[in-house]
């Protein structure tokens, strides 16, 4: 909850959605009235009045706040909000940016939202059009699926040497000794670094008993940056990790970089629930998909050694390593130099043959692109991310795709739009008077089909019966090759645009009624929609149903599909 000190000095004192607290002074400001009216403004604009809701955010508009005041301030006002006047306002809005326009526009809305009065017209041109558009930003698009798949090659293979030589590293710890009495080795630099912890060269050259020109000119640098590298992870591997968590996670990069071990909640032996706080939202959560799971295990295995050598207050970061080789500190933060030092180190390009241009949010857009490309499964939400509107999505994850993925979500597209269209039409009901009328009552299965004065006999006489209904062209279904009988089960006819009902019919409705009604008693609801797709028993009933329906009466038919069912 945001509160205002209204008390010299003034300030603004926010406590976030995610428990964090930041205090904003606006104390020397050269128009203390002005100054706290905006103050009130701003806090309109902070969760949970607004959505405002992040440090960072809050301290954008209090910047432009106070150059606001000192702009003002310069052309000689002295009053508050309510002694602004549209020409005033006009001016300095006018001569921008259009970050600074929109910021301090929103300011006096919020003041206005407070109950305020504001001078006439002052809130109709805050709410009105800007002078200053704001530029159209463009989502970075998913990357190409050859960068993608090199990205993915370069992150796997440095985990996996590195944890592989981290493996090698702790079991010659058991035969190792200090390195005063047993040489300077790998295997004893890693015998003593497991049990001192991190350290530099120049404690490492005092625990071995020389200085630390003797211990480099002797060479001894070199065994110990290999142990080191080995029994800790470094700042390169770390990245690594974090690059590939967020490949098979799709977390949102501010989520994964705040990540502690104890937002990793286990559900068992291969399911994790992790809590992570998007930077713009709140608090989230996700279950992570498999491949995430043992990339998590992997590293928490990685760094357990380090983990409980460190001081007890940066235990609890997930993402824990070195800094440098050779220096105990431990890495603070993975910013976007460390990442493009890593892309050059270690040979990452893109399709153009210049080092690849890693955006971590670009990332969570490749990850839910390529997972809708490689399983299109659906969803019970609205939207990918709970967060995104569906234009959002739209413009993230739709149009932003490669021409493969544009072409499957076409697809997709237009059969959904043929689907709806074939649904529109009415279920083809006859009577016992209309049949003798189909010609005339039913133009619009002659003029679609072709079918002439055998076929409608056939459809009216029961002789293209196939249970639940008689069959315009079992050789032109929906559902199948054309030319070849029609694969679908059953009760798929009762959606057919094919499918034409006569009173006869109604006595196997009823019977594949009680069938379903059957099944849905005896089966669990997950195990009754799965079997309703697939089910063998009544797919080999309908195969053994059409080979007779040619000269088989609709009671045949019942009996054989309740033979075969049951």
């Amino acid at each position: 909850m945001p509160t205002m000190v209204v008390e010299d000095p003034l300030g603004v004192e926010c406590v976030f959605s995610d428990g964090s607290r930041a205090v904003f002074g606006l104390d020397g400001s050269p128009n203390p009235c002005l100054a706290r009216d905006l103050a009130v403004g701003l806090v309109e604009l902070i969760h949970p009045h607004g959505t405002v809701d992040a440090a960072g955010s809050v301290g954008h508009y209090v910047r432009s706040l106070r150059r606001m005041v000192l702009h003002l301030a310069g052309r000689g006002f002295a009053g508050g909000a309510g002694d602004l006047r549209r020409g005033q306002l006009a001016e300095f809005w006018m001569a921008g940016p259009a970050a600074l326009e929109a910021t301090t526009r929103a300011l006096v809305e919020g003041f206005a939202r407070s109950g305020r009065a504001l001078g006439e017209g002052v809130l109709e041109l805050a709410a009105g059009r800007h002078f200053n558009i704001q530029p159209n930003r463009q989502a970075l698009p998913p990357y190409p699926e050859a960068e993608w798949d090199r990205l993915i090659e370069v992150c796997r293979a440095l985990v996996d040497e590195s944890y592989a030589a981290h493996r090698k590293a702790l079991l010659s710890v058991v035969g190792g000794r200090h390195p005063g009495e047993g040489g300077w080795t790998a295997e004893n630099f890693c015998w003593l670094l497991a049990r001192t912890g991190p350290i530099g060269t120049p404690e490492l050259a005092e625990t071995v008993g020389v200085t630390v020109n003797v211990f480099r000119n002797r060479g001894g640098t070199r065994g110990l940056h290999q142990a080191v590298q080995a029994v800790f992870p470094h700042l390169d591997t770390l990245i690594a990790y974090q690059l590939l968590f967020g490949v098979y996670s799709g977390i949102v990069p501010d989520g994964i970089a705040d990540l502690g071990v104890g937002d990793i909640e286990w559900a068992g032996d291969s399911t994790v629930l992790l809590s992570y706080v998007k930077g713009r939202t709140s608090s989230e959560s996700l279950n992570l998909p498999r491949v995430a799971v043992r990339l998590l295990e992997q590293w928490l295995s990685h760094s357990a050694l380090l983990r409980g050598l460190v001081a007890e207050a940066d235990r609890d970061k997930l993402w824990l390593g070195m800094s440098q080789v050779g220096n105990s500190r431990l890495v603070r933060d993975v910013d976007r130099n460390s990442v493009h030092r890593w892309v050059r180190r270690f040979g990452v390009v893109g399709d153009d043959g210049q080092p690849m241009k890693i955006h971590r949010s670009r990332i969570r857009t490749s990850h839910q692109s390529m997972r809708d490309k490689n399983a299109w499964t659906g969803s019970a939400r609205a939207t990918i991310d709970p967060n995104h509107t569906p234009s959002v999505e739209g413009d993230h994850y739709l149009t932003a795709t490669t021409p493969a993925q544009l072409h499957a979500v076409e697809t997709i597209v237009e059969d959904a739009q043929h689907d709806i269209l074939r649904r529109a039409h009415p279920p083809t009901v006859i009577t016992e008077e209309d049949a003798a009328a189909l010609a005339e009552g039913y133009p619009q299965l002659i003029a679609e089909l072709g079918l002439d004065d055998v076929a409608i006999a056939e459809l009216v006489g029961g002789a293209r019966d196939v249970f639940t209904a008689a069959c315009g062209d079992q050789l032109s279904g929906l559902h199948g090759p054309a030319g070849k009988p029609c694969p679908a089960r059953p009760w798929v006819c009762l959606l057919c645009p094919l499918a034409v009902f006569a009173p006869r019919h109604a006595g196997n409705l009823l019977r594949l009624k009680a069938f379903f009604s059957r099944q849905w008693q005896q089966m669990p609801a997950a195990h009754f929609m799965g079997s309703s797709q697939g089910e063998p028993k009544s797919r080999h009933g309908m195969i053994l149903v059409r080979q007779r329906c040619g000269s088989v009466s609709s009671s045949a038919a019942s009996r054989s599909f309740s033979w075969s069912s049951s």
